[in-house]
C-alpha cells in the first residue's frame, strides 16, 4: 500500500526506486535562482516561531489560505504568528494536491522530524511547539537550514543599485557560495512612473551624469563589475512585456532617452527601442565577463489593486499572462547571435504553452560551445508542480536534449523550500523510470545514474560553480 509522501513516492518503478535512494537522494543542491535575503544570511537569522520562519514571506502560501475562505486578518497583518500559523493548519485539509500541501508537509518532516504527522487543527498544537523547541539551535538558523539540505550553491535576486555588503560578507566561505544576481528590471521599465528616479539614483551612485545612451550603459555596466567582483555568475531579467523594437542608430537612442528623462511620456515603438538596445547592450557585456543571463517572461503581476495598497507587491495576487513571445525573443536573441555574443541563457515562461517555444527556440541558437548553451528553462512559479514539471521535461526531450538540462530552483524566499528539489529529482527518477520501462532508455545503469546526476546536479555545478 502507498503512503502519503512515503519512502517510495512518486517512485512507481523497481529502476525509479533505484535511481531515487541510489543516487539522486543525497546529491547537493544548486538554487541557482532564489530570493532569500542576503543579510539573513550572512547574520545566521534565527526565527522566533514557525509561524515567522514560514509565512512571514511566502506568498505562494498566503494565496491558497485566501482560496481557502481564510480572511487578510488572519493571513498578513494585524494577526500574530501564532494566528497565522493556526490560520494555515485550518486551511491544509483543503489544500490537497495543491503542491503547497506536499511541500509544507515535506518541510515538516525534512527539517524537523515529523515524519507522518498530517498538519490540520487537530495537530497544530504538537507541531507548533515541536517545531519552536527546535528552533533556537545552530541547525535552525539561515545557515544552518541550508546545511541540513546540502545545499552549495545559492544565486540571489539583487538589484544593480544594491551595494552587495551583505554578499562580501559571505565570500569566501568554502561550504556555501552565495553570489548575487544582476536583475536590472527597473532600467526596463522605460514608461513606468519610477524610471526617471531610479535613472537619478544610479546616476548618483556611479558619479555619472546620464543624459544619453552610452552614459546609460556605461554606467549598468560599472555596477555589473561591482556585482562580477562579488561573484556574480548571472544575471536575471524579469520580462512583463516582451517586445522587439526597431535598431535605433545612436543619435536616435539618445534623443528617446533624453525625452523620456525630461519628463515625456514615450510612444510604444520609441519604448521598445530602447528596451531592445539596453537587452542587447547588456545581452553583449554579459557574454563578455561569462554572465549566464536568464529571462523570466510572461508573468501578470499585482492584479488585486486592493491587496497592493494593503500588503504591496509580491502580496499573491500574480498570474499567468498570454502574450505572443516566440517572434520577439527569436529576434532579440538573434540580434546577439549574430555577432557571437550571446551569452549563455535560459529562458522560462510562467504560460506552459510556451514550454514548445522555448524548447525550439533554444535549438536555434546553440553553437558548440558548452552543451545546452541556451537552456529551456525549469517549469516555473505556478507549473513548478508534478504535471507541470513532467509537461516541461517531456517537451523537452522530445524537442531537445534533457541531457543537458539544468534541473530544479526554488525561485523562493523561503528557508525551508528546498524540499522542492526532492519533489523534483523523484518525478524526474519516475519519468525515467518509465521510459526504461517502456524500452525507450537503454538499460545501460551507469548511463541512467550519470542522467540523473547530471540533470539534479551535475550540470548546474559546471554552469555555477566550477
Amino acid at each position: 500500500m502507498t503512503t502519503f509522501l512515503g519512502p517510495d513516492f512518486l517512485l512507481d518503478t523497481p529502476e525509479a526506486q533505484r535511481l531515487y535512494h541510489e543516487v539522486a537522494a543525497d546529491l547537493p543542491i544548486v538554487d541557482y535562482h532564489n530570493h532569500l535575503p542576503p543579510a539573513e544570511i550572512a547574520e545566521d537569522r534565527h526565527w522566533d516561531n514557525l509561524g515567522q520562519l514560514w509565512l512571514g514571506h511566502d506568498h505562494y502560501k498566503w494565496r491558497v489560505m485566501r482560496w481557502a475562505g481564510i480572511p487578510e486578518d488572519r493571513i498578513t497583518a494585524p494577526a500574530t504568528d501564532r494566528e497565522k500559523f493556526d490560520a494555515f493548519a485550518e486551511a491544509m485539509p483543503r489544500l490537497v494536491m495543491n503542491p503547497v500541501h506536499h511541500w509544507s508537509h515535506l518541510e515538516l518532516w525534512r527539517y524537523f522530524g515529523l515524519e507522518g504527522t498530517v498538519l490540520s487543527p487537530d495537530t497544530a498544537d504538537q507541531v507548533w511547539d515541536h517545531v519552536n523547541a527546535m528552533l533556537p539551535g545552530k541547525e535552525f538558523g539561515a545557515r544552518g537550514l541550508l546545511r541540513q539540505m546540502n545545499v552549495k550553491f545559492l544565486g540571489t535576486t539583487d538589484d544593480p543599485l544594491d551595494d552587495l555588503a551583505h554578499h562580501k560578507k559571505l565570500q569566501g566561505d568554502p561550504e556555501l557560495v552565495v553570489a548575487p544576481s544582476f536583475r536590472p528590471d527597473r532600467v526596463f521599465q522605460i514608461e513606468a512612473a519610477g524610471f526617471v528616479p531610479y535613472i537619478q539614483a544610479l546616476a548618483t551612485l556611479t558619479g555619472s551624469e546620464i543624459r544619453d545612451f552610452d552614459g546609460l550603459a556605461e554606467a549598468l555596466l560599472q555596477r555589473l563589475d561591482h556585482f562580477v567582483a562579488h561573484g556574480c555568475r548571472a544575471a536575471d531579467h524579469g520580462i512583463e512585456l516582451l517586445d522587439c523594437g526597431a535598431e535605433y542608430p545612436s543619435s536616435q537612442l539618445d534623443d528617446v532617452l533624453r525625452r523620456r528623462l525630461d519628463g515625456e511620456v514615450l510612444d510604444s515603438a520609441d519604448a521598445a527601442a530602447l528596451r531592445a538596445a539596453l537587452f542587447v547592450t547588456l545581452g553583449r557585456a554579459y557574454a563578455a565577463r561569462g554572465i549566464v543571463m536568464q529571462l523570466h517572461i510572461g508573468p501578470l503581476r499585482n492584479n488585486s489593486s486592493r491587496l497592493l495598497e494593503r500588503i504591496g507587491r509580491d502580496a499573491g495576487t500574480d498570474s499567468m499572462n498570454d502574450f505572443a513571445i516566440a517572434a520577439p525573443l527569436n529576434a532579440l536573441l538573434d540580434r546577439l547571435d549574430r555577432s557571437d555574443e550571446l551569452p549563455a541563457m535560459v529562458l522560462y515562461s510562467v504560460n506552459p504553452a510556451h514550454n514548445a517555444i522555448l524548447a525550439t527556440t533554444a535549438g536555434n541558437f546553440q553553437d558548440g560551445s558548452r552543451p545546452g548553451k541556451i537552456q529551456a528553462g525549469t517549469a516555473w512559479w505556478f507549473n513548478d508542480q508534478l504535471d507541470g514539471m513532467q509537461r516541461q521535461m517531456n517537451d523537452l526531450a522530445q524537442m531537445g536534449l534533457i541531457s543537458t538540462f539544468l534541473g530544479m530552483l526554488t525561485d523562493s524566499r523561503s528557508f525551508l523550500s528546498f524540499t522542492r528539489h526532492e519533489y523534483f529529482r523523484r518525478l524526474l527518477c519516475r519519468m525515467i523510470g518509465q521510459w526504461h520501462k517502456d524500452g525507450l532508455l537503454p538499460g545501460d545503469q551507469t548511463a541512467l545514474n550519470d542522467l540523473v546526476r547530471d540533470i539534479s546536479y551535475r550540470n548546474a555545478a559546471k554552469w555555477f560553480l566550477d
